[in-house]
């Protein structure tokens, strides 16, 4: 009697780890199916797009910087008044109004209150910088006058410009006037592109998994012509695929 139930405990045991078995093996069919379908469910294909487009920028800020000197504080002062008449007259009568122009206390420097030195006596005691600025959206105005200021340096002013703090700086500041159109055509790049790899790989092109939009770039065209800036936006589109 005692033997029977063994045999019967052992028989039971092997059906259930049997069962067991069949049991395991089936679900990891099934899941393993499901991952099957799921995976083939998202095939995917990611695809960039490019917009780009030139404009002219519609800010210019233009830094106009001379120096001066004398032995006489007062008579630098004096001449730094003249010059700056000079320079607000020939920007105003040229069409520049008076409030695009706006300017800097002067720096002045005293040769002789100066504690380093290699000793030697300085031609003139006192030198003066002065700076203008110039900002205003009348670009093409402004880069001609560019070109004629050195009609001024004839009359005795010395201005410094080869310096790149004193370079002139040209803005874009419509970008959000552009933006729109320039995401749609990215966009309109992107599912091209999408469209051509589907029909190379015989597949249907189906909806948008997943999309994002990379940072607008502003940039000068070139070196010659900092005017006139390159816009670019790159727009990254996942789309679904299918058989």
């Amino acid at each position: 009697m005692k033997n029977i139930s063994r045999t019967s405990a052992i028989a039971l045991g092997l059906t259930l780890g049997l069962s067991l078995i069949v049991g395991l093996s089936s679900l990891g069919y099934l899941l393993g199916s499901f991952a099957v379908t799921v995976k083939e469910y998202e095939r995917t294909v990611t695809v960039k797009g490019l917009a780009e487009q030139e404009h002219t920028a519609d800010i210019v800020i233009w830094p106009i910087q001379y120096t001066a000197a004398d032995n006489d504080l007062s008579a630098l002062y004096a001449t730094l008044d003249e010059n700056n008449a000079s320079i607000r007259n020939f920007l105003q009568s040229n069409g520049l109004p008076d409030d695009a122009i706006s300017l800097a206390p002067p720096a002045i420097t005293d040769r002789l209150a100066q504690s380093y030195g290699d000793g030697s006596r300085a031609e003139f005691r006192y030198t003066a910088t002065q700076a203008l600025t110039v900002y205003s959206p009348e670009i093409d105005l402004v880069r001609g006058l560019m070109s004629s200021l050195s009609d001024l340096g004839r009359e005795g002013i010395v201005f410094s410009g080869a310096e790149y703090r004193l370079q002139p700086e040209y803005l874009f500041t419509r970008l959000n006037d552009i933006k729109p159109a320039m995401i749609e055509e990215a966009t309109r790049e992107a599912r091209a592109a999408a469209i051509k790899f589907a029909d190379d790989s015989n597949s249907a092109l189906g909806k948008i998994r997943n999309a994002s939009q990379g940072q607008f770039s502003i940039s000068d065209r070139d070196r010659n012509n900092p005017h006139i800036k390159n816009v670019r936006v790159v727009v990254s589109v996942e789309y679904y695929l299918s058989d």
